[in-house]
């Protein structure tokens, strides 16, 4: 990327073939994942020095190793999340501290799918609030790659789901994730619904990733202490909020997590990520493919994301 923009100022192109350095792998690319991060790294929401290569996660094949690489060797099959800047490239350098085994079974494409999303359904599930039997939740977007990962996890835990979804068709995926209540939110007020099924404020802690749209509506369907939970920013930043505001409603609590921080070494990555691709490997966790691209139509790729026009797990293929 020479510029920040919309979609169009994403162009393919020819760069020199990368070699790895100390600590790093030479990656031969199975499949790169497309996330809403990268929408926020193309438009300079989040600034990164420009020009640089767009993409944060995939999966594929070791070519070579730096010096000082000794636990990963030519020929293993890996996956990334972080850590590494150039994903929707052929030929992709990722430090080897931040690679993770992937397990047989598990083909590049469904571990670049599982990695990212499946490891923010995780800690969102497990460690922001760890859900447990008789808890409420409510997952926005819940047909959405990062929302079907996380209902099944919840459902897992033991807790009652309500879903918000966009279409009939996503309403069946969401149901089909285990979801207990799914809400089609264009179609009525999400909020209201919740509370006429469940009561007044009856949830312990929502999971809002679209951000602007709902994070007010949500705030006032928690119970005291509750948990607000904001990770993403589908349809744009939420506004700031008082502290008064979320002790007027009831000592609230709310976190704006990202996952960074909670695979911030080497093993706690690989805890994480071998939890869930572990799950896929097994069958416990279904991860859902909704299209592929070509890398050189990465700018398609972004449309579709930033439309809602998918359902699940949006990949490029080299």
């Amino acid at each position: 990327m020479q510029r920040t923009g919309g979609p169009e100022v994403l162009t393919w192109g020819e760069l020199p073939d990368p070699a790895p350095g100390d600590g790093q792998l030479l990656v031969r690319l199975g499949a790169a994942g497309v996330n809403f991060i990268d929408t926020y790294h193309r438009a300079g929401l989040y600034p990164r020095d420009l020009p640089f290569v767009l993409g944060v996660e995939g999966a594929g094949t070791v070519e070579a190793a730096g010096p000082g690489v000794e636990d990963v060797r030519p020929g293993d099959t890996v996956a990334w999340a972080d850590g590494s800047s150039g994903s929707y490239a052929e030929l992709v350098l990722v430090p080897a501290a931040r690679a993770v085994p992937v397990p047989a079974g598990v083909q590049p494409p469904v571990a670049a799918a599982a990695l990212l999303q499946g490891m923010t359904a995780h800690f969102l599930s497990h460690d922001t609030y760890p859900l447990g039997p008789g808890d409420r939740c409510l997952v926005h977007a819940a047909a959405g790659g990062v929302g079907q990962l996380l209902v099944q996890m919840a459902k897992a835990a033991g807790a009652e789901v309500f879903a918000t979804v966009g279409s009939a068709e996503k309403a069946e995926l969401a149901a089909g994730a285990g979801a207990d209540h799914v809400i089609l939110y264009r179609d009525e007020d999400f909020a209201a619904a919740v509370e006429r099924i469940a009561g007044e404020r009856p949830l312990d802690v929502v999971y809002d990733g679209v951000g602007r749209a709902t994070f007010e509506r949500g705030i006032d369907l928690l119970r005291p202490r509750g948990m607000m939970v904001t990770f993403g920013n589908a349809s744009g930043p939420v506004d700031p909020v008082s502290p008064l505001t979320l002790m007027n409603s009831g000592s609230l609590f709310l976190t704006r997590p990202t996952l960074r921080h909670y695979v911030a070494t080497t093993a706690e990555l690989r805890e994480r990520a071998g939890a869930v691709l572990d799950a896929v490997a097994a069958g416990e966790l279904d991860v859902r493919i909704g299209a592929t691209r070509p890398l050189a139509e990465a700018r398609r790729a972004h449309e579709l994301l930033e439309g809602r026009g998918t359902t699940g797990k949006v990949l490029l293929l080299p």
